[in-house]
């Protein structure tokens, strides 16, 4: 079994629906460590040490958040400039993170037809992750397409559940090592090719 850690990042989840749900499914997974960085670090006094030390004990990092402005909740980009340090996650010597595994799971208000070229807002979803999957590959992790619940605004509960039941079925997928990586590597979102992506279990 792979060790995942879901780096959680939402600074209003008692207003959210669909984070809400998704965290549900997930979080009392045997295998799977939730760290909720919001309610770790209410003032942004993050402890780089008890991080790091998390990141090196784990093989998969989830980083879960809402789609903000186009980015990641401000804690998230305060981890980074903290946690991924020269030496240590890149740079001369810096190999902590080598070979571990990570994925972006994130819900977006908008529909998935509103990121598109010829959407509202003029740019796939992936595009706005590239500083993420840049910081990704610096620190030489595998980057594996993005997980998105589109839509967030007005989905019903029918399509939340779904949802949450999909992500389960992609953090047991990476828990379980079934991730078919050179499948993920043809697919811009994970959703996208979630059948071609997870192994199937054979009973």
């Amino acid at each position: 079994m792979m060790r995942v850690l879901i780096l959680f990042a939402h600074p209003a989840l008692e207003r959210s629906r669909v984070n809400r749900r998704l965290v549900d499914s997930i979080s009392e997974l045997p295998g799977i460590t939730f760290h909720d960085l919001y309610e770790a670090y209410p003032t942004f006094d993050i402890d780089v040490a008890y991080e790091q030390n998390l990141l090196t004990s784990h093989d998969v990092v989830v980083l879960q958040h809402p789609l903000f402005w186009y980015s990641t909740p401000a804690l998230v980009k305060q981890w980074e400039d903290l946690v991924l340090e020269h030496g240590w996650a890149y740079g001369s010597g810096g190999t902590a993170l080598q070979g571990k595994v990570f994925l972006c799971a994130l819900t977006a208000g908008g529909s998935a037809a509103a990121y598109r070229a010829d959407g509202l807002n003029r740019f796939e979803i992936r595009e706005f992750l590239r500083p993420i999957e840049q910081t990704v590959r610096l620190c030489k992790m595998e980057f594996l397409p993005p997980f998105v619940t589109f839509g967030t605004h007005r989905m019903e509960l029918p399509d939340i559940d779904r949802a949450a039941e999909d992500y389960r079925r992609v953090i047991e997928g990476l828990r379980d090592e079934r991730i078919d990586f050179e499948a993920a590597r043809r697919y811009p979102l994970f959703n996208a090719g979630l059948g071609k992506i997870l192994k199937e279990v054979v009973p």
